[in-house]
This record gives C-alpha cells, sequence and structure tokens, in this order.
C-alpha cells in the first residue's frame, strides 16, 4: 500500500511585540506550546533580528515530539 505524502507549512515571516522586544526562548516556548497543541510538529530554528531584519541571535529549535515520524 502506498503512502500519502504529507503535506506541510514552511514559514517565512518576521514576528515583532508592539511595545517591547521579544526574547526568543520566550517566544519558542510558547511557539511550541501553540503547535504541540494542535497536534502538530515543527523542526528547525529561530533568529532574533532587529528593525533592520539584521541577525542578532540565532536558536535551532528542538525538534517537537513525532517530528519525523514514519
Amino acid at each position: 500500500m502506498e503512502k500519502k505524502k504529507q503535506l506541510g507549512v514552511d514559514i517565512d515571516g518576521c514576528v515583532f511585540a508592539i511595545d517591547a522586544d521579544i526574547n526568543n526562548d520566550e517566544f519558542m516556548d510558547k511557539f511550541i506550546e501553540f503547535i504541540e497543541s494542535n497536534g502538530w510538529h515543527f523542526g528547525g530554528g529561530i533568529n532574533q533580528i532587529d528593525s533592520n531584519g539584521k541577525k542578532v541571535n540565532t536558536v535551532k529549535a528542538k525538534k517537537t515530539e513525532g517530528w519525523g515520524a514514519e
């Protein structure tokens, strides 16, 4: 039996808070919580950027439970 290909979403964009800075760790915790609460998986990383889009910090995200599961 042929297995159906799984479709996903590739995210390419920026997130800024209106009146504050966003901490990488805090954002990643909330993002992963959102992903897992929907029964989804995430594998990748995030970059902290300044208002000009210049990377100021990079964090490799841990893969969520079930990422890459067959």
